[in-house]
């Protein structure tokens, strides 16, 4: 398996891309938009910049890296004579859908389709393809070159070797893969989110302050970051997404998403990709130091 098609540019799919062509794959980045794909590669090229600046890599191997991508802007032409397809789509399960069923039009029978999806289940993603056994969930985390997890989720149909294919190829790419059932949210969503919603909850109620709730959570529970700063990182949107997904999966109310979490997207104040979160990140310097720190 040396082949590989990701579809979607954005912070998951250019981080996967990445991971894939440095560990020596041959990588298709597929996205309908040039611009996205113009953006991708920058944000491929700036993070190996970072990696040979830390002496991680060397330049040798940001060339080599850089020379393993190929982008393309039709599907049909990305995937031809691939192994493995990576999709990292928006989280939309319309979306996702479509995406599958065209790929298990036009990709060879014995092609292993994956998706990045953060919470969506994988048996109803397999259930729009004809190999519903080759359908897998390759989950990884944010930023991709530097989280070692890969959540790897087997639909109710996936088959065994599928399954240990994926493993051994996440160990290949220096990830660790852990093995989980298709349930809304997985398992690190299923934890994080409301984790993440009751922080917004907390702000919502006035019990704290976005300040005074991420030092809380910084040296009172040692996180990296606060959870509302991580929101916003993730991107608000996509936080909605994934408890919405999980309250229709599960139908309880504790993954009910907090008002303030929907108003705050209604009004377009999606974290660090759109300028403002519960943070600031109006100046394109602050959004490039919080980025920065993950690298």
């Amino acid at each position: 398996m040396k082949n590989i098609a990701v579809i979607g540019a954005g912070t998951m799919g250019n981080g996967i891309a990445h991971v894939f062509a440095q560990n020596g794959f041959k990588v298709n980045l597929i996205d309908i938009s040039e611009k996205s794909l113009e953006r991708g590669m920058n944000t491929i090229s700036s993070n190996l910049d970072r990696m040979v600046a830390k002496e991680t890599i060397s330049e040798a191997d940001k060339k080599s890296t850089l020379a393993n991508i190929s982008t393309f802007t039709s599907t049909l032409d990305g995937v031809k004579n691939i192994d493995l397809v990576v999709e990292a789509a928006t989280e939309n399960i319309e979306l996702k859908l479509k995406i599958f069923k065209q790929l298990d039009e036009i990709t060879s029978p014995e092609t292993i389709l994956a998706t990045n999806t953060s919470s969506i289940s994988i048996t109803q993603i397999a259930a729009a393809t004809n190999r519903p056994d080759k359908v897998i969930g390759m989950h990884f985390m944010n930023p991709v070159p530097i989280m070692k997890l890969v959540e790897i989720i087997r639909g109710y149909s996936t088959s065994d070797e599928v399954t240990q294919t994926i493993m051994d190829l996440s160990v290949t790419l220096g990830k660790v893969p852990v093995e989980v059932n298709d349930y809304p949210g997985f398992v690190a969503n299923r934890i994080l989110m409301p984790m993440i919603n009751e922080s917004i909850e907390t702000l919502y109620n006035g019990v704290a302050g976005v300040q005074e709730i991420d030092t809380v959570m910084k040296l009172g529970m040692a996180h990296p970051m606060g959870s509302l700063q991580l929101a916003d990182f993730i991107g608000l949107d996509v936080c909605l997404s994934i408890l919405n997904v999980m309250y229709d999966g599960f139908k309880n109310p504790k993954y009910a998403p907090c008002p303030l979490l929907v108003n705050m997207v209604m009004a377009g104040k999606l974290g660090v990709k759109s300028g403002e979160g519960f943070y600031d990140y109006s100046e394109s310097r602050k959004a490039e130091k919080v980025s920065a720190a993950f690298l």
